[in-house]
C-alpha cells in the first residue's frame, strides 16, 4: 500500500539542504534559511518592525513564514531609521 509522501516542513528542509546563495539588500550572501521569516530571524530582526520584499514584491509580516526562498532571490529588509 502506497502512502502519500509528506511535503517537508520549511525547518526540516533547512536542515537537509545546503545553504542558498541569494541577495540581501543587494549583497550576495549564503544562508540556511528556508523561509523569509527564518532569514529575518537569522539577521537579528525577529522582533523588529520591518518591511520585506522578495524579487521586488512586498511580503507582509503574516506571510513571511510561508514565503520560501530560492537560490538567486533578491530579498530586501528595510528597517525604520530615527534621527534628524
Amino acid at each position: 500500500m502506497n502512502t502519500p509522501s509528506k511535503t517537508p516542513s520549511p525547518s526540516s528542509r533547512r536542515r537537509s539542504q545546503p545553504s542558498l546563495a541569494l541577495f540581501l539588500n543587494a549583497r550576495e550572501i549564503q544562508t540556511n534559511a528556508a523561509t523569509l521569516e527564518e532569514l529575518v530571524t537569522e539577521h537579528g530582526h525577529a522582533d523588529a518592525k520591518i518591511a520585506t520584499a522578495v524579487n521586488g514584491e512586498f511580503v507582509p509580516a503574516r506571510a513571511r513564514s510561508t514565503t520560501l526562498l530560492r537560490s538567486g532571490d533578491r530579498v530586501e529588509l528595510v528597517t525604520a531609521r530615527q534621527g534628524g
